[in-house]
């Protein structure tokens, strides 16, 4: 179980800082990150950092896809923490 506390700390970590990176970027009209690999993250346990990102940067707010898809991928994030847990 700590190995998954670690891990979701660390992929959250770097998924807010993703979306500071991407609007950087933006602002810049420089090289973004694609968003299959935004939501690449917040599937794979960073959509809060992700969901904090958007909130913090002011990024995606207006993505239909993210402002919806990032809170029911952090839905499902904490469904299966949640199983994982209860199987432990």
């Amino acid at each position: 179980m700590r190995y998954l506390f670690f891990y979701l700390v660390a992929i959250n970590v770097i998924a807010f800082f993703m979306m500071g990176y991407d609007k950087t970027q933006a602002m810049h009209r420089e090289r973004r990150v694609p968003e299959k690999r935004l939501f690449a993250v917040a599937a794979i346990g960073g959509a809060f950092g992700m969901l904090m990102g958007m909130r913090v940067f002011r990024h995606k707010t207006k993505h239909r896809s993210f402002t919806a898809g990032v809170p029911a991928l952090l839905a499902l994030n904490v469904i299966l923490v949640l199983v994982y847990w209860g199987n432990s």
